[in-house]
Formats: structure tokens, sequence, C-alpha cells
């Protein structure tokens, strides 16, 4: 960028092309999508509807048992960790051998 000390800078030109929106039709094309339907959305509407889908929380079904197994690891290793320091002494040897505690 030139500076120039007697010249202002003219303000930066965008390109911006109004379209006409029917939301009704938006709602029937983007539900379409969704069903998996034949629609006349692009490649990339298809891709922000699958995202925005996937920011709501919302799966296909094939994440919901994976996501129960995810659970049912870090319910193992929760329970586990509780055994090992309340029930275990693992804990006071552990800290005995850096020489926290006498034993």
């Amino acid at each position: 960028m030139r500076f120039s000390l007697f010249k202002t800078p003219q303000p930066k030109k965008y390109n911006y092309k109004p379209r006409y929106y029917d939301p009704k039709k938006e709602e029937w094309e983007r539900r379409k999508a969704e069903l998996g339907y034949d629609s006349s959305l692009s490649k990339e509407e298809k891709l922000r509807l699958q995202m925005s889908r996937w920011k709501k929380g919302e799966s296909d079904g094939g994440n919901s048992s994976a996501r129960i197994l995810t659970y049912i690891v870090y319910g193992i290793m929760i329970a586990g960790s509780i055994y090992v320091v309340l029930f275990t002494n693992l804990v006071e040897n552990f800290l005995a051998l850096f020489g926290v505690i006498a034993k």
C-alpha cells in the first residue's frame, strides 16, 4: 500500500447481487434435501445444511451407538479410578515412594 499525503483512499467496492427470496420454497428445498430427495440445492448449500445439523446435535443414527460406547468407556474409567483411590493402597505406596508421606 502506497502512502500519499494529499490523496484520500477510495472506499473498497464489493459486488452485491440481490436475489429473490421465497421462504416457503427455501424451506421446501431444505426439507427435500434433508429427506434425501432430489432438490435444486447446490453442493455448498447441501453441505451447509449437513453442518447445521451437526451444530444442532442431530445425528443420522449411526453415531448414537458410538456415543453410547464412549459413555460406557468413560464410566468404566471413572469407576476404576474411584476404586483405585478409595479401596486400594496404591496411592499411599506411590506417595511413600516419592517421600511425600512416611510409611
